[in-house]
C-alpha cells in the first residue's frame, strides 16, 4: 500500500513572498543555482554522518532497543555486518503507525520540542538513525506491542518503503540490515576484513553492556559467539564478560558524590597497565562518550603512579544533572559539553585519587632533610602495597612488578646483541632518508660559503659515521650522548635497540630460524574475548616471531615456548603488551595488523627502554650493531634514532661563530 511521506521539516523556515521585491523585468545576470535536496539524497548525506560502518549502524540499532525498556538484546552478523546484521530485542515494540512514522527523518518518540533538548535521558533523540540506515541498505523492520494479536514488518529499499504486512511475531523488535552500503560503492571500500568489523562491533556492544549489566546482551558472527553477558544487573560481571575475569577480580570501586554530580565506577591497580587507551571508558547518564577532558583527569590521577606511554584500565560513569551537559553536539552523540568542566574535571581526579588511598596504594615519606628548611619528600619508589583483600593477587611489588624482571642486571639488557653475525639482509624502506639526505644540513652549509671553488664533500655513508661516534654518557637513562667529529649525536636507545631487532627477527624469520626457548612448563594466558579473536587470527605471525601459542579453551591460550631473547624477562607481560599493542593498532589508527606489524611489536617489546641504565660498553655495542643494520636512520614505526648537533650550531648558541 502507498504511505504517505511525514513532514519533513522543510516549511520550517517560512518566509512572505510578497516581501520579497523582484524585478521580472530587469535582466538576470546568472540562472538560479540553490536548490533543494530531494528525501532520498538527504537521507544518504545523513547516513553519512552518523553511519560510517557496520559497528555504527549496530550501536544505532542496539541503542533504540535499550531505549525501549529491552532486557534481552541479540546481535547476529554476516562478514562482520558487511552481508548482514539483525538486532533483535524484546522491547515494548511499535505500533503500525510509529513504524511508519520512525522511518521518516526527525521523527522521534524521545522529545517533543527544543526544550527536551536540554533534559535528553535517552540514548536518541534525533530521529535519524533508522531513515540513514535504510537510505544506504535493504532494511527489514518487524515489531509487535504486548497485547497485540499480529506484529507488523516492513520492508525498505534504498530508503523507499515497499511493502507493510501484518505478521505473526514474538513481543518485542527485530531490525535486519542487508547489503549496507550497496548503493554508496565509495563507502563500502572503506570497511575493513570481516575480523576487523566483528572486533569493533564487539568493543561498542561491550561498552553499551558494561553501562546497562541489567540487560543480557549477546553478540554473534554466524554460528560463533563472540560475546555474552549475564544481564543480572552485576556490573562486575558485566565488566568479566567484556575485558575477561583476570581483569575484573583486580577492580576496585570508585566514587565521589556532590549535588548534582556524582563519579562511579571501577579501576584496575597502577601495575596493571595498557600501551593504548583502549580500556579507559568513559559514561556521562550511562552514555558511552569520548572525552579528553575526562581522560586528562584519570590519567593526572595515576599520573606519578604509572610510567610513561602507559595508560590506566577505568570504567567511569559521571551521572549529572541534564541540564549542565549537552549531548547534541556530536552526529554521532559520542561527545559532550560541560556546562563547568572544572567541576568534572576535579570530581573524576577526586574519584580515582580516593580509590587509590583507599585500597592500599598511600605514599611513605622518606626524608631527605638536611637542613631544617629542607621539606621531606616522595619518591616512587616509596610507594608501597598494604595486604588488601582486593590486591591479594598481587604477585610482585608495586610498581613495576609486571614490567619488568627484578633478576635482570642492566648488563643484560643488550648482551644479547653482542654475537658477530652478518649484517641483515631486509629491503631498505623507500620512505626512509638516505645517507645523502641525512648530511643535507652539511651540504648545504658548505654549498652556502660564496668563497670556496671546490665543490662540497660527499658525505660518506651513515653506517660509517656510526662507527666514529664516541659514547660520552647516557641521559635520563633514555638517550645516550655521543661525540662526533662535526658535533655531538643524540640517540635514543630504545628506537635503536628496537631497530636492530627488528631486522634481526626479520632475517630469521624469512629464514625461518627465529632462536625459541621452550618452557618446562606451559604457562596459561587468559584473554577478553577481543584480544582473544585477534591473537587466533594472527598465530602465524606470532609463530614466525618465535612464539607457540596453542588454544587452551575460551579465551585461553598456552605459551609453550617463547623468543630466545625473552628467556629471562617477564615474557607474559610482554606478550600481553603485543596484543593490546595490536588491538591499538586495529581500532585507533584503523590499521590492518599484517605480520609485519607482530615482528614490530615484538621487537619494540623486547627493546631496552626508557630509563634502563646503561654501560658505556653495552652502549657501544649498540651503536655497532645499530651501523650494521639496513636502515639506521628511523625505527619500525618511522621515529627518529639518532639526533646530531653540528658544533657550528653550538658556537652560535653560545655567540663563537
Amino acid at each position: 500500500m502507498p504511505i504517505a511521506p511525514a513532514e519533513c521539516g522543510r516549511s520550517a523556515i517560512r518566509y512572505n513572498t510578497e516581501n520579497l521585491s523582484v524585478n521580472r523585468g530587469a535582466q538576470r545576470l546568472s540562472e538560479d543555482r540553490v536548490i533543494l535536496l530531494d528525501e532520498n539524497t538527504a537521507n544518504r548525506i545523513a547516513a553519512g554522518e552518523v553511519i560510517e560502518r557496520p559497528a555504527s549502524a549496530v550501536k544505532e540499532l542496539v541503542e533504540n532497543s535499550i531505549d525501549a525498556g529491552a532486557t534481552q538484546i541479540t546481535v547476529l552478523l554476516e562478514e562482520g555486518g558487511k552481508k548482514s546484521i539483525s538486532v533483535t530485542d524484546n522491547g515494548s515494540g511499535m505500533t503500525r503507525s510509529d513504524a511508519i512514522m520512525a522511518l521518516q527523518r526527525h521523527a522521534t518518540s524521545k522529545i517533543t520540542n527544543a526544550d527536551d533538548l536540554f533534559a535528553i535521558k535517552s540514548l536518541g533523540f534525533r530521529g535519524e538513525a533508522l531513515p540513514s540506515i535504510a537510505s544506504v541498505s535493504r532494511f527489514g523492520l518487524t515489531t509487535k506491542q504486548s497485547g497485540s494479536e499480529l506484529g507488523i514488518r516492513l520492508a525498505v529499499v534504498g530508503g523507499e518503503i515497499e511493502s507493510v504486512d501484518a505478521v505473526a511475531s514474538r513481543d518485542g523488535t527485530t531490525m535486519v540490515v542487508e547489503d549496507l552500503f550497496y548503493n554508496t560503492p565509495a563507502r563500502l571500500k572503506f570497511l575493513k576484513s570481516t575480523p576487523s568489523e566483528v572486533g569493533r562491533v564487539m568493543e561498542m556492544v561491550g561498552n553499551l553492556a558494561i553501562s546497562y549489566p541489567a540487560i543480557a546482551f549477546r553478540v554473534r558472527q554466524q554460528t560463533h559467539e563472540s560475546l555474552a553477558t549475564p544481564g543480572t544487573g552485576d556490573q562486575l560481571a558485566a565488566l568479566a564478560s567484556v575485558w575477561g575475569r583476570e581483569t575484573a577480580r583486580r577492580l576496585v570501586p570508585i566514587a565521589f558524590d556532590s549535588p548534582g554530580l556524582t563519579v562511579s565506577g571501577y579501576i584496575a591497580p597502577p601495575d596493571l597497565l595498557r600501551t593504548g587507551r583502549s580500556h579507559e571508558l568513559f559514561y556521562v547518564n550511562r552514555r558511552p562518550i569520548k572525552s579528553r577532558l575526562l581522560a586528562h583527569a584519570l590519567e593526572d590521577a595515576f599520573r606519578t603512579l604509572t610510567p610513561d606511554s602507559r595508560y590506566p584500565i577505568a570504567a567511569v560513569f559521571v551521572d549529572i544533572s541534564p541540564e549542565l551537559v549537552d549531548v547534541n553536539v556530536h552526529p554521532t552523540k559520542t561527545e559532550v559539553k560541560f556546562t563547568r568542566d572544572g567541576d568534572v574535571h576535579h570530581a573524576v581526579s577526586q574519584a580515582v585519587k580516593g580509590a587509590l588511598n583507599a585500597y592500599g596504594l598511600v605514599p611513605t615519606l622518606r626524608s631527605t632533610i638536611h637542613d631544617s628548611s629542607s621539606e621531606p619528600h616522595v619518591s616512587i619508589s616509596d610507594y608501597r602495597l598494604f595486604d588488601n583483600p582486593s590486591f591479594k593477587d598481587f604477585s610482585s611489588p608495586f610498581p613495576f612488578g609486571e614490567l619488568q624482571d627484578p633478576s635482570s642486571s642492566p648488563g643484560n639488557l643488550i648482551g644479547e646483541l653482542s654475537s658477530t653475525e652478518s649484517p641483515i639482509g631486509v629491503a631498505v624502506d623507500t620512505s626512509a632518508p638516505t645517507g645523502a639526505g641525512f648530511s643535507d644540513t652539511l651540504d648545504n652549509r658548505l654549498v652556502n660559503h660564496l668563497d670556496t671553488l671546490q665543490d662540497p664533500p660527499k658525505p660518506r655513508p651513515f653506517a660509517e659515521q656510526l662507527r666514529e661516534f664516541k659514547v660520552l654518557g647516557q641521559a635520563r637513562n633514555t638517550y645516550i650522548i655521543a661525540l662526533t667529529p662535526d658535533g655531538l649525536a643524540i640517540i635514543d636507545q630504545h628506537v635503536a635497540h628496537e631497530r636492530v631487532l627488528y631486522e634481526r627477527l626479520t632475517e630469521k624469520r624469512f629464514a625461518g630460524r627465529v632462536p625459541v626457548q621452550r618452557l618446562v612448563m606451559p604457562v596459561t594466558l587468559n584473554l577478553d574475548r577481543r584480544e582473544a579473536l585477534l591473537l587466533a587470527e594472527h598465530s602465524a605471525g606470532f609463530a614466525d616471531a618465535g612464539w607457540e601459542l596453542t588454544p587452551f579453551g575460551g579465551e585461553s591460550f598456552l605459551i609453550r615456548a617463547v623468543p630466545a631473547l625473552l628467556a629471562n624477562k617477564p615474557f607474559e607481560s610482554i606478550l600481553r603488551d603485543m596484543i593490546e599493542e595490536l588491538i591499538s593498532q586495529t581500532v585507533s589508527r584503523r590499521l590492518l595488523v599484517q605480520r609485519n606489524h607482530v615482528t614490530i611489536t615484538n621487537a619494540c617489546k623486547m627493546a631496552v627502554k626508557a630509563g634502563d641504565s646503561l654501560s658505556i660498553e653495552e652502549m657501544t655495542s649498540l651503536l655497532a650493531q645499530l651501523a650494521d643494520t639496513e636502515n639506521p636512520y628511523v625505527c619500525p614505526h618511522g621515529r627518529p634514532i639518532v639526533v646530531k648537533i653540528g658544533f657550528d650550531e653550538l658556537d652560535k648558541q653560545f655567540k663563537r661563530s
